[in-house]
């Protein structure tokens, strides 16, 4: 059974079984939600592109129309968030509030994208990433399979801004990026890496390396950094 809480599902749309939809929600155009999903309140799933929109305002077109999305089985969609047509969403994704998806993005199973991140189209983001609260992910940006964002994490696509040329960042898998990084456009980051919060990087990183600083460089390999952390982790006690 669908539950529909208010709001407006098209004609289109298909809501697969237990798939809820929280009041004030618009669900646009030919979207698709896999069973048991939750879409919370005042949420928009296949917002039309930019030039739809100016299409209606010119005249060129006298309908509004969308593509609508596609959200997998079991995801949670919170209030206020924004995910624009074109966009693939995997199974058991989980959203924070006032998230912004714009179009041609695809996400994998089992993702996190937090609180007040903006994926400004055009990105692919792997399985069981996690994107904490407050990140900005450019057009053309590429992020592998277990992915660690931290918070206020920001990527560039544009090397001399503003140019013609956007080149965006490749993240492999298994990658750590702590919190107020920055990660300059073009940069590849090699698998199993982290950087440390605060870092701007601007050039390649190579795998299993931890980098640093302002510009980022090599301060020690990823061995090192897990035996600080089991180190760390091994003093912690429970009160």
């Amino acid at each position: 059974m669908i539950e529909r809480k208010g709001g407006y599902i098209s004609d289109k749309a298909q809501l697969f079984e237990g798939v809820i939809v929280g009041e004030g929600s618009l669900i646009l155009g030919s979207s698709k939600i896999g069973a048991k999903s939750f879409i919370d309140s005042n949420v928009v799933i296949g917002y039309p592109t930019r030039k739809r929109i100016k299409e209606l305002q010119s005249g060129a077109s006298d309908k509004l129309e969308s593509e609508g999305s596609l959200i997998g089985e079991s995801c949670l969609i919170r209030s206020f968030s924004v995910i624009y047509e074109r966009v693939m969403i995997g199974n058991r994704v989980e959203t924070g509030h006032r998230v912004l998806i714009r179009e041609d993005t695809e996400i994998g199973d089992d993702s996190i994208v937090g609180t007040d991140t903006v994926i400004d189209g055009r990105v692919k983001i792997g399985e069981k990433a996690r994107i904490e609260t407050g990140v900005y992910i450019p057009p053309l940006t590429s992020i592998g399979n277990r992915v660690f964002l931290g918070p206020k994490v920001v990527f560039t696509n544009d090397k001399y801004p503003v140019s013609s040329r956007w080149v965006g960042a490749i993240v492999e898998d298994d990658v750590a990026i702590g919190a107020n990084a920055t990660i300059i456009a073009g940069v590849h980051i090699g698998r199993g890496s982290v950087v440390a919060s605060g870092a701007v990087v601007t050039k390649d990183v190579p795998p299993g390396v931890v980098v640093a600083g302002v510009p980022a460089r090599v301060i020690s390999k990823k061995d090192e950094y897990e035996r600080k952390k089991k180190e760390y982790e091994s003093t912690y006690t429970t009160k």
